[in-house]
């Protein structure tokens, strides 16, 4: 809230150059600002009593946008790279998919890898989990089960997170 919005009979008042100036009315404190050509905005409404500042508003409102589109470039989005695989995979063809896991890993993103379980497949799943944890066994030096093996529906899946440290 600024100037005219602000409804409470005291506020403490910080000057322009961040100073103190103590507890005052708040028709003692919209003075003051119009005679600094500034706007009295209200900074902490639930203190007691409410804490008002004199600054230019528009300025603040610049600075604030600018802190805030800071804060989201320095933010780091984490995907979640999904791998498919069926039970019945080779042994190479499951050196190929842990290699892209591992440069899923290294890139900083969490890896879900699922086997899907087709027809007969179903009868086997018990014998099948073994595929899941040895493709977590390959991965064990750069990550983490973030999520060990569950099914779910005619799928199971494991979600690999990148270590701490890499």
């Amino acid at each position: 809230m600024i100037n005219n919005q602000i409804r409470v009979k005291e506020v403490r008042l910080i000057g322009t150059e961040g100073n103190q100036l103590g507890i005052m009315p708040t028709v003692e404190a919209l003075r003051l600002a119009e005679e600094a050509d500034l706007d009295l905005i209200l900074i902490a409404p639930n203190a007691q009593p409410p804490v008002c500042r004199i600054m230019d508003y528009s300025k603040y409102r610049y600075e604030q946008s600018r802190k805030e589109r800071d804060a989201k470039k320095k933010q780091k989005t984490v995907e979640i790279k999904e791998i498919r695989m069926s039970p019945n995979i080779d042994t190479n063809d499951l050196k190929t998919k842990s290699n892209n896991a591992r440069k899923f890993l290294t890139a900083g993103n969490r890896v879900k890898v699922t086997l899907r379980f087709r027809g007969r497949e179903m009868a086997h799943v018990n014998q099948t989990k073994g595929v899941l944890d040895e493709f977590a066994e390959t991965l064990a030096d750069i990550s983490n089960v973030d999520k060990p093996a569950k099914m779910e529906g005619r799928t199971m899946s494991i979600v690999l997170a990148p270590k701490a440290g890499k």
